[in-house]
């Protein structure tokens, strides 16, 4: 895909922001629209179904983490790329966008490049993801990474994104050990900083919802996604 096809929704309630960031992505190619709150952001992105969206958290009429929430509860989303602009000051949990469904996250101010940078690195992470299986079946578990859901014996339901990802990377992977670097690396990104306690918080609940059957922790490494035995 051509950069000038890759579309990038910018929200932000500051024009000098705004401004500032859509210059760069411009100037890099992207096609680039805009918005200034939550619910603007919204409108304008079920009329473009962007594949990135890089959106502010503190804004008025409808903030980040809200906006964020409606957009992943629409399947038309599954594939877009969130990525939040913080400020260092915000009394704000990092762990609460990706619970959120963000895949990223960038503190306030930043330097134009480094913005673009992230913006490569975030879309390349796209296109592993398009160009890998969709769909995985192990047992009575079924993985349809196109609609983001789950099913077991029978039963089909929805897990939060960075959940529904991780299940999918060690299902990926059956029966071999997924170290926590590269789990931090494919879920998270490497620019991103969460410590290791988030990722067995993602396994307690993938356990609970999954079934404790499919994981196998390895002390200091990392986790296996392991088959039933017939």
């Amino acid at each position: 895909m051509k950069k000038k096809d890759i579309k990038i929704l910018l929200v932000d309630d500051e024009p000098d922001v705004i401004e500032i960031i859509k210059y760069n992505l411009e100037q890099d190619g992207y096609n680039v629209k805009t918005a200034s709150n939550g619910k603007e952001a919204l409108i304008k992105a079920k009329k473009i179904t962007p594949h990135l969206i890089i959106m502010d958290v503190m804004m008025p009429e409808m903030d980040g983490i809200e906006a964020c929430e409606n957009l992943r509860s629409d399947k038309i989303f599954n594939d877009t790329i969130i990525m939040f602009l913080t400020a260092r000051g915000e009394d704000y949990s990092h762990m609460a966008a990706f619970d959120a469904g963000a895949d990223d996250y960038v503190t306030k101010p930043i330097k134009p490049k480094i913005i673009v940078s992230k913006v490569k690195a975030l879309l390349r992470r796209l296109k592993k993801e398009e160009e890998g299986q969709d769909k995985i079946e192990v047992g009575k578990l079924k993985i349809d990474k196109e609609q983001y859901e789950v099913t077991i014996k029978g039963k089909t339901f929805s897990l939060p994104r960075k959940e529904f990802e991780l299940l999918y990377l060690l299902a990926s992977n059956p029966d071999k050990v997924v170290k926590r670097e590269k789990i931090m690396e494919n879920i998270w990104g490497s620019q991103v900083v969460v410590g290791d306690r988030t990722i067995d918080v993602h396994i307690r609940k993938l356990r609970e919802k999954v079934g404790d059957k499919f994981f196998k922790t390895v002390k200091g490494v990392g986790y296996k996604f392991v088959k039933p035995i017939k």
